[in-house]
């Protein structure tokens, strides 16, 4: 390791947070009065102190801008930081940096309170010795000062790693070196100019800078089942919007299909029109999209270190195949085992509802398909294979009561994943 503690700004290094914040800045000149600065000038405040900024872009003075960044702080605790997206590739920087022994710690211009919220809930602070920022009271504390408390019973070789010339010159203020990064709201110009002992573009370069290899973490394989018109789809988008969010590479996919050919497959098994497919060639066509998809999408996909999200995955060939078609859950398992080599979910989500309720809100919401348009008694038995599967696979299965509002069945699903990739060693 080149360096034995790392310190980070938080905007614009960590986390995208430039829409809460420019939304903010618009509420408190809307509140004031006072006329919208254009975009660029907006952009401006992304990393230096607010009140400095309102002094110096709407020339206010030392009063106005306290009371600015009082109005700016009512919206920006209320929504705007949860406007904000940790960066692709942060998180495995982090996990990389402490599972070597590196010192971590924030120290960043957004008020400390606000910080501590933020990595709170992006599940990032246990990751940290230190998250350092302005107090209430502070409005025009220095970004040097801030480094320095951040460091505070540190006595190893320290470097600081942000995306504006203030964290430059704060390094500089603190005696530590700096690296700059380009993806943030700050230039290349502006960080050479500034004099970063060195300035990278990406995330991956750091790992060089840093003297440290890219640990490879594994990948996590997380599959929805459930009767159709559960909100599986709804919940799968949801999920993966969230943890992408949260800076975790993650591919969406669904059976039947996920790829080019097993999609075509599902075009087959779905259309109303083909209703004569016996229950023995629809059982063989899921078994084939599924292996396409397995071995194109899922498999490499894992490989990368990669969350994979799938709406529906094997256990719904047994559902739906083995139990609804009656062709015997023994028989499909069998059928599907060469078709998914091996490769099963970390976690199966089953959401629960009753078939007849599931259905009717299927039905209202876009019609039915061939599988969707069987017997209520054919979804019955579909619904009570998904919970033999729960039963017989408790350490994979969590069960989730899908009769309720997305949201509150969202939240559920995120406390569930979180624990699991926590487990994983992922969080």
């Amino acid at each position: 390791m080149t360096y034995e503690a790392v310190v980070f700004d938080l905007d614009g290094t960590l986390s995208d947070s430039a829409p809460g914040i420019l939304a903010s800045v618009r509420y408190a000149l809307e509140k004031m009065h006072l006329p919208i600065l254009p975009d660029a000038t907006l952009r401006k405040f992304l990393g230096p102190p607010l009140a400095d900024s309102f002094i110096r872009f709407c020339g206010l003075t030392r009063e106005e801008a306290i009371e600015a960044t009082l109005l700016y702080r009512e919206r920006y605790h209320a929504i705007g930081w949860l406007e904000n997206q940790i960066y692709p590739g942060v998180r495995s920087l982090l996990l990389t940096l402490k599972l070597a022994g590196v010192r971590l710690s924030i120290a960043t211009g957004k008020p400390q309170d606000a910080s501590e919220m933020i990595l709170d809930h992006f599940r990032l602070s246990h990751l940290f010795s230190s998250i350092v920022g302005p107090l209430p009271a502070e409005y025009h504390v220095s970004k040097g000062a801030l480094i320095c408390r951040s460091l505070e019973g540190c006595h190893g070789r320290a470097v600081m790693i942000g995306d504006r010339d203030l964290d430059i010159l704060g390094a500089q203020e603190a005696g530590i070196d700096s690296i700059g990064v380009t993806y943030g709201y700050g230039t290349r110009q502006e960080l050479e100019s500034a004099h970063s002992n060195a300035v990278i573009s990406n995330l991956n370069e750091l790992y060089g800078v840093l003297g440290v290899s890219a640990e490879k973490h594994k990948g996590y394989f997380i599959t929805f089942e459930g009767n159709d018109g559960c909100g599986k789809s709804t919940q799968v988008r949801m999920l993966a919007e969230l943890l992408r969010s949260f800076g975790y590479d993650v591919v969406q996919t669904r059976e039947p299909g996920g790829s080019d050919i097993a999609e075509r497959i599902r075009n087959i098994l779905l259309d109303p029109q083909n209703s004569g497919i016996s229950d023995m060639t629809e059982a063989y066509l899921y078994a084939a999209a599924r292996a396409q998809h397995v071995r194109e999408v899922i498999l490499p996909a894992l490989a990368g270190g990669r969350i994979v999200i799938s709406d529906r995955y094997v256990d719904s060939s047994i559902a739906y195949q083995g139990a609804g078609r009656e062709l015997g859950t023994e028989l499909v398992e069998r059928l599907n085992k060469p078709a998914i080599d091996g490769c099963l979910p970390s976690l199966t989500i089953l959401l629960d509802i009753d078939a007849k309720t599931a259905m009717l809100r299927r039905q209202s919401a876009t019609g039915v398909d061939r599988i969707e348009m069987q017997s209520e008694a054919f979804h019955k038995r579909v619904e009570q294979a998904f919970h033999h599967l729960a039963s017989e696979n408790s350490m994979r299965y969590e069960v989730i009561n899908a009769d309720s509002d997305r949201e509150t069945i969202s939240k559920k699903v995120a406390e569930t994943v979180f624990t699991r990739l926590q487990g994983a060693g992922l969080l």
